[in-house]
């Protein structure tokens, strides 16, 4: 069964956010994902969208009830692709996904689906139905380091997303090399916060010390911005 979540963005000083995480590990748990050196990791996610940049334009407009697909990797690693969807419904967010292989991956970003089978009801079946009625197609890459930090009741999360880019000029996954266009400034982080059915007293009052600006749209639609 789907899982809807409350989510909220805020972008927010990195001088504050040192303070603010400083206080959150005393909270909650740090993300087992982080790596251990930097306390973060490194995540790439390549977008895809009608020849009418209808997912993005519906984000900018706050159409209550979206889809939109992306293809996520961790640390540069193939092994950790995954296809996701991620669904907007009214306050509500809800995430699926599936891992799929190098290979899937490729045949998704260049069009050459017709040979995957479609004997499974499951979201990469979904994908390629919408895909093919919907012409989707590779349309920004976005990459940033993710500090996140986990709390048992209610599942919270709490992420720091730092040195946001956007690869809106190149859609190859797997270009290591590839550095992007950075989407805000040096000094900012972008929090996320999302939770099931109520935030805790606790955090609601370690949040409210920090200065913060409440985002209405995304690190897809800042990236689709770029052009």
């Amino acid at each position: 069964m789907k899982q809807y979540r409350y989510e909220l963005k805020f972008i927010i000083a990195k001088q504050m956010g040192f303070f603010l995480k400083h206080d959150l590990r005393n909270i909650m748990d740090l993300d087992p994902n982080s790596r251990s050196n930097q306390l973060s990791y490194f995540i790439r996610s390549l977008y895809f969208d009608d020849p009418f940049y209808t997912a993005y334009r519906e984000k900018v407009d706050g159409v209550e009830y979206r889809t939109k697909y992306r293809i996520r990797m961790y640390n540069q690693d193939p092994q950790t692709l995954r296809l996701e969807c991620k669904q907007k419904a009214e306050a509500m967010t809800a995430k699926e996904q599936i891992l799929i292989d190098q290979n899937i991956a490729l045949k998704l970003i260049n069009g050459d689906i017709y040979d995957i089978a479609l004997d499974q009801d499951n979201l990469l079946s979904r994908f390629l139905v919408d895909k093919r009625h919907n012409n989707l197609v590779p349309a920004v890459i976005v990459d940033y380091d993710r500090l996140a930090f986990t709390y048992p009741f209610s599942d919270v999360r709490i992420t720091f997303d730092e040195n946001v880019r956007s690869g809106v000029y190149n859609h190859n996954l797997f270009d290591v090399a590839g550095i992007g266009i950075p989407i805000i400034k040096d000094y900012q982080s972008i929090v996320e916060v999302k939770f099931n059915e109520y935030l805790p007293e606790s955090l609601v009052i370690l949040l409210d010390t920090v200065p913060k600006f409440r985002l209405a749209i995304s690190k897809f639609a800042f990236s689709c911005m770029v052009k």
